[in-house]
């Protein structure tokens, strides 16, 4: 189970970085908290209310004040991933590849990155009908049970997502703190719900994989397009530069409003518009988050 891209890149990533990228995935969420772990993270005067085995009492002798050794505290976290499976996510990707292709990259690549560090991975995904919960185990055989379900359930006929239902079901269900992990279009999750995404990142982390649509108008004329809601669209809409860019302006300020949302609510947003640049995406909006928090 491997995200394409995924070694590659973390290959070229020097140790001490991959860790930073990857503590969102551990519970530390890019901060350096004092703790009993296995990584030194460096000197502190001693405060009250810290471990006093911790103090290094050369260090203290030479400065005068007791001085404390920090380490970073490191600890499994489970993963809930929450999985948009409406019909919207049958479409297709900028990069001609379906929208489901691209989804099944991003959550095979947070399950990797969940299940080589021991972590649990459970999942939320359905539909404005359905709804599928899969309590979070551990194991790479349960992640690829998972991957499963996720590509059986995404469809052309399926029904109208409702991002918002899976999100209210996953904060339920997921008493844990956790990371949860939203894969869906880049038009979700709405603005009307950002008081539940609030709920959310009070009591988890959470990252957004937005999957990118395809432009109708960027089809040549003779290619019969069918919008999944609309069906067949009429043959004057393609290769009308003023309707397309029309188009592109509505997209991108809905778009807009999302992302906007998120970053309100501190949400990492990971953007993807193929299954080759699902890797790369993850590891520079991680690394963007690390430098931001």
């Amino acid at each position: 189970m491997r995200s394409p891209g995924l070694e590659a890149i973390a290959s070229r990533v020097e140790l001490p970085v991959l860790r930073r990228l990857l503590s969102v995935m551990d519970g530390r969420h890019g901060s350096t908290r004092a703790g009993r772990g296995m990584e030194f993270l460096d000197m502190a005067e001693y405060k009250v209310g810290d471990d006093v085995t911790n103090i290094d009492w050369l260090a203290s002798a030479r400065t005068g004040r007791p001085v404390i050794k920090r380490f970073e505290s490191t600890a499994n976290v489970q993963m809930i991933l929450v999985v948009d499976t409406g019909r919207s996510m049958g479409a297709l990707a900028p990069s001609g590849e379906t929208k489901e292709e691209v989804a099944l990259a991003a959550c095979e690549a947070m399950a990797w990155l969940s299940t080589v560090r021991g972590d649990r991975v459970g999942l939320v995904a359905g539909d404005s009908q359905r709804l599928r919960h899969l309590p979070a185990r551990s194991g790479k055989a349960h992640a690829e049970t998972l991957l499963r379900l996720i590509g059986e359930d995404i469809d052309l006929a399926s029904p109208h997502s409702d991002v918002p239902r899976l999100l209210d079901r996953a904060l339920a269900a997921t008493r844990r703190r956790s990371l949860v992990v939203l894969v869906t279009d880049e038009t979700q999750p709405p603005p009307s719900a950002e008081n539940l995404v609030k709920r959310i990142t009070v009591r988890h982390e959470m990252i957004v994989m937005s999957v990118a649509d395809a432009a109708p108008t960027s089809f040549s004329e003779d290619t019969r397009v069918i919008d999944v809601d609309a069906g067949p669209l009429p043959d004057f809409i393609l290769g009308d530069a003023e309707l397309a860019e029309q188009a592109a302006a509505v997209e991108q300020a809905r778009s807009r409003a999302v992302a906007d949302m998120l970053e309100r609510r501190g949400v990492t947003q990971v953007e993807v518009a193929s299954v080759q640049g699902v890797a790369r995406a993850l590891v520079l909006a991680l690394g963007r988050n690390a430098r931001v928090r």
